[in-house]
């Protein structure tokens, strides 16, 4: 009995180291995983890694494909333009649940966190802002307290972190970012459950739109380059 809890608490572990591996970006989007490369660097055995991999592919994080392997999964434009629109309605209902249910101490908790939004901000640094935009979305959800909300925005939230930290690497999206946040924050504060909702949505289909822009800048680019790539041959040739 003590051995089978051990083993199901093993491979939830390896479940969530992979999947922080996949967030930093240290397995990157359509990376073939490497088991017997991540059983010696996690220093397991198959059978927990293997088991690991379901409840990846299970969240979406992962896909199998039969006789190659799993791989690290991508989100289509077609992706994400189905699940934004579903995560802006449940995080927009999070926010409205939590201007009506926290008290003020609780939103006094939030204050630290919005203070070390705006540093990193100001600073320009992504991958801070990310990890505490992480932080302030789900510490509203907490304050939602609804558990039924809270499951679906989390099973959402694993897939997404496939691309959604992709949004800030658009000039001028940190900033814009943060701006909402602050605001969201002010709608807490006062009580405006409506308008708190609202501007979630909004934040969460701004982050959708930053997305689709970063993919036609990099189509354009492309197209750019692999029109320069064949004059130059013609030029050669």
């Amino acid at each position: 009995m003590s051995t089978r809890i051990v083993q199901q608490v093993l491979y939830l572990e390896v479940a969530a180291r992979l999947r922080a591996m996949i967030q930093s970006g240290e397995l990157t989007s359509g990376a073939w995983i490497d088991e017997i490369r991540l059983t010696k660097e996690l220093g397991i055995s198959r059978t927990p890694l293997r088991e690991a991999l379901k409840v990846l592919v299970n969240e979406g994080l992962i896909r199998l494909e039969p006789r190659r392997g799993c791989f690290v999964n991508e989100l289509s434009a077609r992706d994400l333009d189905d699940i934004f629109p579903l995560m802006a309605m449940l995080e927009g209902r999070c926010a409205y649940e939590a201007a009506r249910k926290a008290s003020d101490q609780d939103l006094k908790r939030l204050e630290p966190l919005h203070q070390q939004l705006r540093a990193h901000a100001a600073a320009g640094d992504p991958d801070q802002y990310y990890a505490t935009n992480a932080l302030i979305h789900e510490a509203v959800q907490a304050l939602a307290d609804n558990h039924w909300l809270s499951d679906l925005i989390d099973n959402l939230r694993h897939v997404l972190s496939l691309s959604r930290h992709k949004s800030l690497t658009l000039p001028g999206r940190v900033q814009e970012s943060c701006a909402e946040h602050l605001a969201i924050f002010a709608a807490l504060k006062a009580r405006d459950s409506e308008g708190a909702e609202a501007l979630t949505r909004k934040h969460l289909m701004h982050q959708l739109a930053a997305l689709h822009t970063l993919s036609g800048q990099a189509a354009l680019a492309s197209g750019a380059a692999s029109a320069a790539h064949s004059k130059t041959q013609e030029l050669e040739s």
